[in-house]
C-alpha cells in the first residue's frame, strides 16, 4: 500500500510542536482536562465506596460530595506543591453552573396537567425558606458586627441562602463578585456553605425520611419501595436495568449523535447568554466607573442571564411549533453530569485556610439557619400541602438545603418512579419562583457597596427587604393553610388520615 502524503505532512507538524514545547507534551494546555481527569476519577472512587459501605447508602451521600471531600485535601496540601492549584476547579463551578441551569430551563413538561394552587405552595415553600435564611443570615451577622466581629463582611448572611437555598454555584460566583470588590477569601466562603448545606441535605433529610416513616407519616404500601437497591447503592447490579434508562432519540445518530444535538442546543444558548451579557456591560461602561462596576457584578450572577436567554431560546422554539425537538431525557443528563462535576469541583477548591479564618460565623450561621430551615419547612409544609404533603415536604427540603438533584434524590426513596405529582409541581414552580427571588439576587451587592463606603445602612435596606418577603409568605401560608393554619401548634408535623 502507498503511503499516504498527508500523513507525512502530519507528521512533520506533530514533530515541529514537540521540538517547539521542549520535547514532551506539545503546545496545548492541559490544565483543564488534568482537573476533569482528576475529579473524573474521584467520582468513580465516591461511586465505589457508595456501592460497598453502608453508611453512604443508608445516608443517601451524594457520590458528588464525597468525591469533592477526597479531593479537598489533596488540593489544599498536597497539589499545590507539584504545581496544580484551584484556578481550573472554579471555573468549572461557574461555567457548570451556568450550563445546568440553562439545561434544566429548556426542558419542555410534556404533562400539561396541573394545578395552580399546588405550585404557588411549592413556590411559597420554596420562597418562605429564601426568606427565612436570608433574614437570619443578616440578623446574625449584625449582631457579631455589633460584638466580636466588626470587621466581618456585612452580607456574610447571604451565603445561607446562596450556599443552601442555591447551592454552591451561585454562592461562589455571588462570593467571587464580591472579592474583586476587594472583600478577600468570600469565594471560598460560598464553596464552604455549599457543601455545609449538602451535608444538612444528606444527613438532615435522611432523619426526616426515616422519623416520617416510623410515624407514619405515609402509608404502609408506600413505605415497601423504601429499600430499592439502586437507589441504596446508586448502581445497577449485573442484569439489572437502571429505571432512569428509558431514552427516546430525537435524531438519527447517522445525521448527528442525539446527545451532541442536544449538548449543541445548551452550548448555543450559553453563547447567546454569554453574547448578551457582553453587550451589556459594553453599554453600562458608558456610564463611568458606576457602570462598569455594576457590569462586573453582573458577571457574578451569570446563571440568572443564562436562565432569562434559556427562557427566550425555548419560546422562540415553541413559536415554530418544533419544541418536539427538545430532549428532556438528555437534557437532564446534562444538567446531572454538570452539577456532579460542580459540586465535586466546589467542595474541593474549598480554602482550608479562609475556612479557618471565618470559622465561627461560618460555624454560628450555617448551624441556625440549618436548624430554622429544617424545622419551619416540616412544620409549615404539612399544613400547606392537600395532599402527597411529605413527598412534597421531602423534595423541598432538599432542594432547599442542597440542591434540586438531591432533592430529587431524597424524593426518590419513597417515590422512585416519580409517580407523585411533586415533582412536576415543583419543575412548574421553579419560573415563579425565579421570578419572585430576583429581588433577593439583585439586592446582594448592596451591603457590600455600604462597606465600602463604612456604612451599615444598605445592610439594613436589605434586612426590610428580607422582613417583606417574610410578612409575603406569611400571608401566602394563611391564605394556602386554610382551617389547618393554626391546627396543633405545638406538633412540628400535622398529621392526617391517609
Amino acid at each position: 500500500m502507498a503511503p499516504i502524503p498527508g500523513l507525512f505532512i502530519l507528521r512533520g507538524a506533530i514533530e515541529r510542536r514537540i521540538i517547539q514545547s521542549g520535547g514532551y507534551t506539545m503546545n496545548f494546555s492541559w490544565q483543564f482536562l488534568t482537573d476533569m481527569g482528576i475529579i473524573g476519577a474521584a467520582l468513580m472512587a465516591a461511586t465505589w465506596i457508595r456501592s460497598r459501605v453502608r453508611f453512604f447508602q443508608r445516608f443517601l451521600i451524594p457520590n458528588s460530595l464525597t468525591a469533592g471531600f477526597l479531593l479537598f485535601p489533596l488540593y489544599n496540601w498536597v497539589f499545590p506543591g507539584i504545581g496544580i492549584g484551584t484556578t481550573s476547579l472554579e471555573n468549572i463551578v461557574y461555567h457548570f453552573l451556568n450550563l445546568s441551569f440553562i439545561a434544566m430551563t429548556l426542558r419542555v413538561s410534556k404533562d400539561k396537567r396541573r394545578s395552580s394552587r399546588d405550585v404557588f405552595a411549592t413556590s411559597t415553600m420554596v420562597l418562605s425558606q429564601y426568606a427565612i435564611q436570608c433574614f437570619l443570615g443578616t440578623i446574625i451577622t449584625l449582631i457579631l458586627i455589633k460584638t466580636i466581629m466588626p470587621g466581618l463582611f456585612p452580607g456574610f448572611g447571604l451565603f445561607a441562602t446562596l450556599g443552601y437555598s442555591l447551592g454552591p454555584g451561585q454562592a461562589f460566583a455571588i462570593g467571587s463578585g464580591w472579592e474583586t470588590m476587594g472583600f478577600e477569601g468570600l469565594g471560598s466562603v460560598g464553596l464552604t456553605f455549599g457543601a455545609l448545606g449538602f451535608i444538612w441535605a444528606s444527613f438532615g433529610g435522611i432523619f426526616l425520611v426515616n422519623y416520617g416513616v416510623r410515624k407514619g407519616w405515609i402509608s404502609r404500601k408506600e413505605r415497601s419501595l423504601i429499600d430499592d437497591s439502586q437507589v441504596r447503592h446508586g448502581v445497577t447490579r449485573r442484569g439489572e436495568t437502571s429505571k432512569s434508562s428509558q431514552v427516546t432519540d430525537v435524531t438519527n445518530p447517522e445525521a448527528i449523535d442525539p446527545m451532541a444535538f442536544t449538548a449543541g442546543l445548551v452550548l448555543a444558548t450559553y453563547l447567546l447568554a454569554y453574547l448578551g451579557l457582553t453587550g451589556l456591560s459594553r453599554l453600562l461602561a458608558l456610564l463611568g466607573n458606576s457602570g462598569v462596576q455594576l457590569a462586573t457584578n453582573l458577571w457574578g450572577i451569570m446563571f440568572i442571564f443564562c436562565g432569562i436567554t434559556a427562557m427566550a431560546v425555548k419560546a422562540f422554539i415553541a413559536a415554530f411549533r418544533i419544541d418536539y425537538i427538545i430532549d428532556n431525557q438528555r437534557l437532564t443528563r446534562i444538567s446531572g453530569f454538570s452539577v456532579d462535576f460542580m459540586v465535586a469541583s466546589a467542595i474541593a477548591a474549598i480554602s482550608a485556610a479562609v475556612v479557618v479564618k471565618f470559622w465561627i460565623p461560618i460555624a454560628l450561621i450555617s448551624t441556625i439557619v440549618g436548624l430554622a430551615t429544617t424545622f419551619s419547612h416540616i412544620w409549615l409544609s404539612s399544613r400547606v400541602f392537600q395532599d402527597h404533603v411529605f413527598y412534597r415536604t421531602v423534595l423541598i427540603y432538599g432542594a432547599a438545603t442542597g440542591t434540586l438533584p438531591t432533592g430529587l434524590a431524597l424524593l426518590r426513596i419513597i417515590d422512585p418512579q416519580f409517580e407523585t405529582p411533586a415533582s412536576r409541581d415543583f419543575m412548574f414552580s421553579a419560573g415563579l419562583t425565579f421570578l419572585m427571588a430576583i429581588p433577593i439576587i439583585l439586592t446582594a451587592n448592596m451591603p457590600a457597596m455600604g462597606a465600602l463606603k463604612g456604612s451599615l445602612t444598605p445592610t439594613y435596606q436589605v434586612l426590610g427587604l428580607y422582613t417583606i418577603y417574610v410578612l409575603a409568605c406569611l400571608v401566602a401560608y394563611l391564605f394556602l393553610s386554610g382551617r389547618r393554619r393554626f391546627a396543633d401548634p405545638s406538633m412540628i408535623w400535622l398529621k392526617r388520615k391517609h
